[in-house]
C-alpha cells in the first residue's frame, strides 16, 4: 500500500502524506483498515475518509507581515520566538487564518506552511490556500524547484565565497555562501553578513555548515560556542527570498522578507535595495509580485 497509494488521492500525493493518511486510520481497502505493509493484488476498492476537523479551536491574535498572497498559495514573514507549526498554539500556521484571505478556489481548505523555519531563524514562509497548490508546492520542494536565499551574520575572518558540502546527519547536504560585508569586532575579530543558498534541505543545514568551518552564526545558542554567544539579540539568520514557478499561473514569483533592523544596524549600507539587487542579478525581470492583504479579523 505504501507504494502503490501515492498519487491514488490528492490528499495522499507524496509517501509522507499517504504514511500520515494511514498512520490515522484514513485509508481503508474493501472496508477494512488500510496500513503500510497492506498488500494490493488488484481489483479492491480503496476509500479515503477524513473526519470533519471542528472550528472551535480559539484563534491565535498574532498579525503576520503577508508578504505576497493571491487566490491559491501566500508568502508570509515569519518572526523570530515562534515555531511554523506543531503542537503549541502559538504556531505560524495558526495564525494563517487570522492573515489571509479566504480563497474562493472550489479546493480551497485551512491554509497551511509548504516549509519550516527554525524558531529563532526570521523571513518568509510559503503557504498554500488550496488542497491542490499544497501538493504542488510540496512536489516544488520535492524536485528542488524552489530557490531560497538566506542572510547569515557570521564569526571571524571568512573566504569571499565557497561551497560547503559537508553531509548533514549521514545526508548529503550542500551550501553555497557569498560575503556581502564584513567589519571588524573587538570581541569577534570580524563580522560578516554572508549570502547563503541551500542546494539542499537538510535540518539546521546553515547552521551547522557554517559553524562546521569555523564561522558560526551570531547568537546561535546551539552550534556557537558559549564563549562567543551572543546574548539577548537572537539568532542572525534570516529566510530573505523565494523564487519558484507559480504551479497554476505558470508565472515566475520572486518574493523577498526585508532584512530584520538588527541587521541593518550592524551593517547599515547594505539596505535592501543593495540585497535585491545582488539576488536579482541573474536577472529575473518578469516576476509576479501583486499581492493583496485585509485587516486582521
Amino acid at each position: 500500500m505504501q507504494e502503490y497509494g501515492v498519487g491514488i488521492f490528492k490528499a495522499a500525493a507524496t509517501k509522507s502524506a499517504l504514511k500520515k493518511l494511514l498512520k490515522k486510520g484514513y485509508l481503508s481497502i474493501d472496508g477494512r483498515p488500510a496500513s503500510t505493509a497492506t498488500w494490493i493484488k488488484g481489483g479492491e476498492q480503496l476509500s479515503l475518509r477524513i473526519p470533519q476537523q471542528p472550528n472551535n479551536q480559539k484563534k491565535l491574535r498574532l498579525v503576520l507581515d503577508v508578504l505576497y498572497e493571491d487566490e491559491f498559495l501566500a508568502v508570509v514573514h515569519k518572526p523570530a520566538g515562534i515555531l511554523v507549526s506543531g503542537n503549541s498554539f502559538k504556531t505560524v500556521a495558526r495564525a494563517l487564518p487570522q492573515n489571509l484571505n479566504a480563497s474562493s478556489a472550489p479546493d480551497a481548505c485551512t491554509p497551511q506552511p509548504a516549509h519550516r523555519l527554525d524558531y529563532a531563524t526570521t523571513g518568509a514562509v510559503l503557504v498554500g490556500k488550496t488542497r491542490e497548490s499544497i501538493r504542488q508546492l510540496n512536489q516544488l520542494f520535492e524536485d528542488k524547484a524552489i530557490t531560497k536565499t538566506y542572510y547569515a551574520v557570521t564569526l571571524g575572518v571568512m573566504p569571499a565565497s565557497g561551497t560547503i558540502n559537508t553531509p548533514v546527519d549521514g545526508k548529503a547536504a550542500v551550501s553555497v555562501y557569498t560575503l556581502v560585508a564584513s567589519v571588524a569586532s573587538p570581541r569577534f575579530e570580524q563580522l560578516n553578513l554572508v549570502r547563503l543558498q541551500p542546494q539542499t534541505g537538510r535540518r539546521h543545514q546553515l547552521r551547522k555548515h557554517l559553524a562546521g568551518i569555523g564561522h558560526p552564526i551570531l547568537g546561535d545558542r546551539d552550534y556557537c560556542p558559549k564563549e562567543l554567544l551572543l546574548q539577548g539579540k537572537g539568532m542572525y539568520l534570516h529566510a530573505f527570498s523565494l523564487r519558484f514557478n507559480h504551479p497554476q499561473k505558470l508565472q515566475p514569483v520572486a518574493i523577498t522578507a526585508p532584512l530584520p533592523q538588527k541587521f541593518l544596524k550592524l551593517f547599515p549600507n547594505s539596505n535592501k535595495d543593495m540585497l535585491e539587487l545582488r539576488d536579482t542579478a541573474s536577472g529575473n525581470e518578469n516576476t509576479d509580485t501583486s499581492s493583496f492583504k485585509k485587516p486582521l479579523k
